[in-house]
């Protein structure tokens, strides 16, 4: 089976349009969704409803930061992505807030771990961005793989039977074995606003029957997402981020 994982949409319509066509013209079988539904982007309320619908048919989602500073949970964000949320907020129904609210932290299947930030303190939002915050995540849980988002960079970790740990930045569309004798966190990367400097957005796809994981990278309508920030009077600098992959 192919599961696409997807994480920190951020309210970018076109790239997670161009994400979802790729994965269901690649064979897709499910979904999950590693948070960051919205915030710093012009469309909130297509994006959750989207993910509400995935979610209806079976798909995994977790709670992001933005999405809990969305509905009124404590959050420490910079004065852009306030400002962002305080315009998500007006541009929210009821039940796209429920939907949010409702939320969990993290999500368990088999032996995959689904969280947004990190798997040591869900609810706190650090995040995993080098080998000594991976090490941490690592040496928490049990699963086989951890699958996270947060940090918009693109990178796997893993440690070895003997303890060993180990990180690299993966290559678009090559396969990358999750071997038995390895633990494994997979940081996801951001489909709405990559900051690896490769403004393409990104997702994982996941063979769970070979352990396959493959990261890629999809171009997409940067001048229609950037457009609608602006026209939305969100900060100017939301917008400019989009072309730098930064």
């Amino acid at each position: 089976m192919r599961i696409a994982l997807i994480s920190d949409i951020h309210a970018n319509r076109e790239a997670f349009e161009a994400c979802l066509e790729h994965a269901q013209r690649n064979g897709v079988d499910e979904y999950v969704f590693l948070g960051d539904y919205v915030g710093y982007g012009a469309d909130p309320g297509w994006v959750v409803d989207s993910v509400m619908a995935y979610v209806e048919r079976g798909a995994v989602a977790v709670l992001g930061n933005h999405d809990a500073a969305a509905v009124g949970q404590n959050a420490d964000m910079n004065e852009d992505a306030a400002a962002a949320i305080e315009w998500t907020k007006t541009k929210l129904t009821a039940e796209q807030s429920k939907f949010l609210s409702e939320l969990p932290l993290t999500a368990r299947r088999g032996d995959y771990l689904y969280v947004h930030a990190n798997p040591v303190a869900p609810a706190e939002w650090g995040y995993v961005a080098d080998l000594y915050s991976a090490s941490r995540s690592l040496v928490s849980t049990q699963a086989h793989v951890t699958f996270c988002g947060h940090t918009h960079v693109p990178t796997l970790f893993h440690m070895s039977i003997t303890g060993k740990f180990a990180g690299f930045d993966p290559i678009d569309r090559v396969e990358i074995p999750l071997t038995a004798r390895r633990r494994w966190l997979a940081v996801i990367g951001s489909v709405g606003q990559p900051r690896d400097h490769n403004p393409a957005a990104c997702y994982a796809m996941l063979d769970d029957a070979q352990d396959v994981l493959t990261y890629i990278r999809v171009p997409y309508d940067i001048d229609t997402a950037a457009n609608k920030i602006r026209d939305a009077g969100l900060p100017i600098g939301l917008s400019y981020r989009l072309y730098q992959g930064y």
